[in-house]
């Protein structure tokens, strides 16, 4: 029937356009991982950038830990750090720590243990109770550490939200009623554009906070949380600035902590129905999705930012300038500590590194943009591709067409991260390619498929009479469509079911069909598998060839192992059988290695690609010899002389074919070499058997045969042999005998 709808290559195009353009707006996630990691291939691409020297990062680092201690160390430490980096004059210290625990390391503790045993001694001795309040207070590491974030000034404490229900089960039920301090930490302002935009939750929910000590979070500058979220593949690309408590919207440590080099400029949030428009510091517009959250345009790998260990810090090693008036933060790490981070640069990278990223792209309103009017930029590039690509490949030839597809690939790519490196602009990449990619695909098909609609006529007349190896020969070259052929040395392998006549008579047509064709089936699949051509079937007998059409030097090793793996099948079968109650076979296979004449014999009207010859005919003997010496795979002289080094075998005999004049000696195929020991053996005994056969010493003879049997008590050959040895020591041949067997049937 014909169709209704007329395929070109420009409804080709539109039809795969509309489906990359339904595929974009659905989102995929392969599609959408693909873009994310094209996304990160053009960071890398890009290379590192220079950050502004306004950022540093104080580390909890191994050198720290070898002089001070393993983590957690005392607060009082921590008190130090800060102590020193007010010395030092630094803008902002931040905290990727948090202190929600008192400290378990303080003195102060056990020192007031030993006050309250002394008064429930009834020890009064006020000199000493004093002594102990001024040693309580000293060794009190919270209040050092209270005392020290209150001196500075500067100091910027980091909190964590939690976002899901499950943390609720791991929360502290002893400090829930504990009040939470966010003293300067929310939002200035927040401006609805709309009716609407008040009921629009654009930030995720929080559940609960992971705080600070409420006498840390008062006395500190200002709190930000440094929670952030990756994406579904693991990598951290997004950072939220906004998140929702309590009714109040809070900014994270790294927006406070630039907010403050910024001169604390009110920080404002303008929201519309469909989420987050903007951010606005002070007069600074940062980008966002209408989820609140920036993209990060990462400086580069891990130490991007210099690091300073803590222990350096403390004890004033690093020189003043480095960090006079810089932001600080502090954070770990040493191996096994510190929160690590997948980003596009790197698959190990600290988080505090996360956020001296986000403040340097802050402060130096360097951001990357991904609007949501940029999907409609996505998709007009999709279509442009879509018209260009539908109109321009009909009208060019394929040398053209694929020059004009490569360079509108390379345009886009060129122009996609000119976008990503100079304007800091994320288009879509997976898309456009995509789209170009198939419809190119997909016209070129469309042509070869209708170029080649001649050509698939022929091979569908003539694989009914060849094999496909020979049809692919004559597509290639349709001179050898031509009557004839040429002489090549080769392999024919001929096998042939015993006894089927009977087997026949046992079962009705169908099921002896059936039977056949299932046969015949695995022993063809055989052929293929060692790049035989199937020459012809000829009833349950099957003849294949090997070295043609296409040249192989292995040509006698192929039909060896064809032969192999057809007897190992066949047993295979027999068990396959028994289940079904269907009787067994047995086959037997003639190979022949000779020079034959190849080609297409037949007439003008119908031929056939078969071989010819008296190899050929050698072949098709063997294969039936094979009754007289119950074997089932016996090969040419000429064949065992090629697959000798490979293959174990025996010679069995010196025959006389009926027809020929000369004798020839014919083997027994029995397997491959180092396959299996018994046979090398077997070989061996029965060729000193047959030694002892052809010098007329049939006693014997019959004795070395039977060593044989004790190697392969079913040897039919050998109990053949024992029977021809007791004949002829009865009735002895005549004088002159050679040895040759001569035989009186084909």
């Amino acid at each position: 029937m014909k169709s209704p709808v007329k395929v070109t290559p420009f409804r080709i195009s539109a039809v795969l356009t509309v489906l990359a353009i339904f595929s974009y707006m659905i989102g995929f996630p392969f599609f959408e991982t693909m873009e994310l990691k094209s996304l990160d291939l053009r960071f890398v691409m890009k290379g590192p950038k220079v950050p502004g020297s306004e950022v540093a990062i104080i580390t909890i680092d191994e050198k720290s830990l070898d002089h001070y201690g393993r983590w957690p160390w005392p607060r009082k430490r921590i008190a130090e750090l800060i102590d020193s980096l007010t010395e030092y004059d630094v803008n902002g210290i931040g905290f990727d720590i948090v202190f929600a625990e008192p400290d378990h390391n303080s003195q102060s503790t056990e020192i007031a243990d030993i006050k309250n045993k002394l008064s429930s001694l009834a020890i009064d001795n006020r000199e000493l109770q004093s002594y102990l309040d001024v040693k309580i207070k000293e060794n009190d590491n919270d209040a050092i550490l209270e005392n020290a974030i209150k001196q500075s000034g500067r100091v910027v404490l980091g909190y964590f939200f939690h976002t899901s229900d499950e943390d609720l089960k791991h929360i502290d039920k002893s400090k829930e009623n504990q009040k939470v301090e966010f003293k300067n930490s929310e939002y200035s302002s927040v401006k609805y554009l709309s009716a609407e935009a008040s009921n629009t939750p654009f930030t995720q929910p929080v559940f609960s906070v992971e705080s600070n000590l409420k006498d840390f979070s008062e006395k500190a500058a200002s709190l930000g949380y440094f929670n952030v979220f990756p994406d579904f593949d693991g990598t951290v690309r997004w950072a939220p600035l906004i998140m929702k408590y309590e009714d109040k919207y809070y900014p994270p440590l790294s927006l406070q902590l630039a907010r403050r080099y910024m001169g604390n400029k009110p920080l404002s949030i303008f929201a519309a129905e469909f989420g987050v428009e903007s951010i606005m510091l002070g007069d600074m517009l940062i980008p966002t999705d209408e989820g609140g959250s920036l993209l990060i345009n990462y400086r580069g790998a891990n130490k991007t930012f210099p690091h300073y260990s803590v222990y350096d810090v403390i004890e004033k090693k690093v020189p003043a300038n480095l960090l006079k008036d810089s932001i600080v933060l502090i954070g770990a790490t040493a191996i096994g500590i510190y929160d690590m981070r997948v980003v596009p640069f790197s698959s190990v990278f600290p988080g505090v590194e996360i956020h001296a990223n986000i403040i340097d792209n802050i402060i130096h309103d360097d951001f990357l943009y991904r609007p949501e009017w940029i999907s409609m930029v996505d998709l007009a590039i999709i279509l442009l591709i879509g018209i260009l690509l539908g109109l321009l490949l009909p009208r060019l030839g394929p040398l053209a067409g694929a020059l004009f597809t490569g360079t509108l690939f390379v345009l886009f790519t060129g122009g996609n991260f000119y976008a990503f490196a100079n304007e800091g602009v994320w288009l879509n990449y997976v898309y456009p390619v995509i789209s170009i990619i198939s419809i190119y695909t997909s016209i070129t098909l469309y042509y070869y498929m209708t170029e080649e609609r001649e050509r698939k006529k022929v091979r569908n007349a003539f694989q009914y009479y060849m094999t496909s190896s020979v049809v692919n020969e004559v597509l290639k070259d349709p001179a050898k469509l031509k009557l004839g052929g040429d002489k090549k040395v080769l392999s024919v392998l001929f096998s042939d079911i015993r006894n089927f006549t009977t087997i026949s008579e046992r079962m009705s047509p169908e099921d002896l069909v059936h039977f056949l064709n299932e046969y015949l089936t695995v022993m063809t699949d055989i052929v293929f598998e060692h790049d035989g051509v199937l020459d012809k079937y000829m009833g349950d007998a099957i003849m294949s060839i090997y070295g043609a059409p296409l040249d192989q030097t292995d040509h006698p090793l192929r039909a060896c192992k064809t032969a192999l793996e057809m007897m190992h099948a066949l047993k295979k079968l027999h068990v396959a059988w028994e289940e079904r109650g269907l009787p067994k076979m047995d086959i037997g296979i003639g190979i022949s290695t000779g020079p034959m004449v190849v080609g297409n014999m037949g007439s003008e009207r119908r031929f056939d690609f078969t071989v010819m010859g008296d190899t050929v005919n050698i072949g098709s003997r063997l294969e039936a010899i094979n009754k007289q010496y119950g074997t089932n795979i016996i090969i040419s002289e000429a064949t065992y002389a090629a697959v000798c080094n490979e293959m174990t075998c025996r010679e069995l005999d010196l025959v006389k074919v009926k027809g020929k004049d000369r004798p020839a000696k014919i083997y027994e195929l029995m397997a491959e070499k180092g396959r299996d020991e018994r046979y090398e053996k077997l070989a061996s005994a029965f060729s000193i058997a047959l030694s002892l056969y052809r010098e007329m010493k049939w006693h014997d003879a019959v004795s070395a045969f039977q060593k044989v049997l004790e190697i392969g008590p079913n040897d039919r050959t050998s109990k053949i042999y024992i029977k021809r040895c007791q004949a002829l020591a009865k009735l002895p041949p005549p004088a002159g005998w050679d040895g040759v067997f001569e035989m009186t049937t084909k």
